[in-house]
């Protein structure tokens, strides 16, 4: 077990309301997850429990973890409601209740609005990431929520920091609540952590530089607002390097799009705010980079956690200005150690830089609903004088499409496989993701 789940499971399982802070990639989501489970009632078809999140990626990874965890029991049903998607499909699975429901709360509340959500019979409710969720602006819709539940209810607040919102509204919605806090500082041996002093104007350049000295295969980039993120993608790109940007300001289809990419090596590195990156789960992470000093030093740990997971290691560098020194101390005082302060003179630069991801993602335009199955897209491209399966990467299927990541070599013998062949007795277009 994680520390996280070691020191939550006993009061989880006991059923007391818990207060629990742990970094990004700890383990909190299977610990609530057995928690909910342990006491779930799978003949009674009552929705049981209830999960906020403040992001439909973080509620789909959310999904994705409890579904996994309760393959032992027969016939539960989780459903995930958040916006982007038609109400029409989610009214349709609401006809017969979930036993799990997990969203977002504004999609929460619209169905609670329209009567098709009922929270009557709730024995836990997990408000997860729940800092993000007030930074948001999710109070009110929250309290509206929690309103609908049973005052007789297991209530688990995780949470990556510890602000005093996060006190006050556990003080609203909790009883006597366990507080449990897994250091959240990261070890050395675990995590390079650099910083660059630049000048305001050497952001981006310095970025380039970073990225050219280091070379890493998977790196995420943090901007403090969209208008940054977006500008800083655009360099990138004119640089010639595969960037991506992922913000709130995006559509949620291609929010979803970016996160497959950058989760199946398809794309380099990604662009994003902190709000926009919770849910984003990427395994081997190489490199995160601080655009800008967060103005809260626990969300600078939090941003760093997410390299240097699974004993392996991990870099971390942040570019401060001279008007950044105050958070640069207030982050050295958090973690009680110095920064390890470099000159921007000691990166190497190399001509003609260029920075591919090894893979590229295909999109097929078939999924769920067509009855697709991972196994199917690779029976098709392996078959015959097909790919072997070193060619082939993750595979996604969502209700409409499928993606498939193909390294760079192989990508057009596998456009010409799906083109000229069939996936399941059928033809399914298929075009490369740029």
């Amino acid at each position: 077990m994680t520390p996280i789940q070691a020191q939550s499971l006993p009061h989880l399982l006991a059923g007391t309301d818990l207060l629990a802070q742990a970094k990004t990639g700890s383990g909190k989501t299977a610990a609530f997850a057995i928690g909910l489970l342990n006491k779930l009632d799978a003949k009674n078809y009552q929705t049981q429990a209830l999960v906020v999140c403040p992001t439909r990626e973080l509620a789909d990874q959310v999904s994705i973890e409890i579904r996994g965890l309760a393959r032992a029991i027969p016939n539960v049903k989780i459903l995930t409601l958040c916006g982007g998607k038609p109400m029409g499909v989610q009214l349709a699975s609401l006809q017969r209740e979930p036993h799990i429901v997990v969203g977002t709360p504004g999609r929460l509340l619209k169905h609670l609005e329209k009567e098709t959500l009922c929270l009557a019979n709730i024995r836990t409710l997990v408000l997860d990431e729940a800092d993000r969720m007030l930074d948001m602006g999710f109070a009110e819709d929250i309290a509206k929520i929690i309103d609908r539940t049973p005052k007789q209810r297991q209530t688990l607040l995780f949470s990556a920091t510890y602000p005093d919102s996060i006190k006050q509204i556990s003080q609203k919605i909790q009883k006597d609540p366990v507080d449990v806090r897994v250091e959240s500082s990261h070890q050395n041996a675990q995590i390079d952590q650099l910083f660059y002093e630049i000048g305001v104007a050497e952001r981006s350049n310095a970025i380039v530089s970073i990225l050219e000295h280091y070379r890493p295969e998977s790196t995420l980039v943090f901007c403090n607002t969209k208008q940054q993120c977006q500008e800083l993608t655009t360099t990138l790109k004119q640089r010639d390097l595969h960037a991506l940007a992922l913000h709130g300001d995006m559509e949620q289809v291609e929010r979803d799009t970016v996160v497959i990419q950058f989760s199946s090596k398809s794309t380099s590195i990604v662009v994003a705010t902190d709000v926009a990156a919770r849910g984003l789960d990427i395994k081997d992470l190489e490199a995160v980079i601080n655009f800008e000093l967060s103005r809260d030093p626990e969300v600078h740990i939090h941003r760093i956690g997410r390299t240097g997971r699974a004993g392996k290691k991990g870099l971390a560098i942040s570019l401060f200005s001279p008007a950044e020194k105050p958070r640069l101390k207030a982050i050295e005082q958090y973690q009680s150690q110095a920064a390890n302060i470099q000159a921007l003179s000691t990166l190497r630069s190399a001509e003609n830089f260029k920075l591919y991801p090894p893979m590229v993602c295909l999109l097929i335009f078939g999924g769920r609903k067509d009855k697709l199955r991972p196994g199917d897209l690779l029976g098709a491209l392996t078959s015959g004088n097909g790919l072997i399966g070193d060619q082939i990467g993750k595979i996604t299927i969502s209700d409409k499409v499928s993606y498939v990541a193909i390294n760079q070599e192989s990508v057009k013998q596998a456009l010409t496989i799906l083109a000229e062949g069939k996936i399941k007795g059928r033809k399914f277009r298929a075009k490369r993701l740029r």
